[in-house]
């Protein structure tokens, strides 16, 4: 029975479908064929296929590496409030990778984002940060969290 729901729900939701075919072509290592999957998601705004997207571009798989790219589609999942997304947006900014420089409070931003939206290593990643940090910069990332939180999750 439950695997029937899985396939009707599939079924009236082809983005689903895709980018659980998408998933199935990355885990048997068939990465240009899984992005090939994933761009119908992607170009009409799904989350989900955009993070994967980004995953591939940050790692080089089925694409050529390319740091600059993975962070904005990242960063297009992250605003639409992808935990993972939000994560790696987080480690972009506290690394510097395709900045001009790093920025903890943003980075703390992205992982205390990532947190409430429910990414299990955000919160470490957030107390790691921290630590890099003064407590006029928390201050200032608590007010930029409080901006986002009413937008991206209005209800916790």
């Amino acid at each position: 029975m439950r695997k029937l729901a899985l396939v009707l729900c599939l079924l009236a939701h082809p983005a689903l479908a895709e980018l659980e075919e998408a998933r199935d072509l990355m885990d048997a290592g068939q990465f240009e064929a899984a992005r090939a999957a994933l761009w119908p998601a992607a170009r009409s705004g799904n989350a989900e296929a955009e993070e994967l997207i980004g995953v591939m571009y940050a790692l080089g798989l089925g694409v050529e590496k390319d740091e600059l790219r993975a962070f904005e589609w990242y960063l297009r999942a992250a605003m639409k409030g992808h935990p993972g997304a939000q994560s790696g947006v987080g480690w972009y900014y506290e690394v510097g990778i395709g900045l001009t420089a790093p920025d903890l409070v943003r980075a703390y931003m992205w992982y205390v984002l990532s947190a409430i939206g429910g990414d299990p290593d955000a919160a470490i990643s957030q107390e790691e940060v921290a630590k890099k940090m003064s407590a006029d910069q928390i201050e200032h990332a608590h007010k930029l969290i409080d901006d986002y939180r009413t937008w991206l999750y209005p209800f916790r």
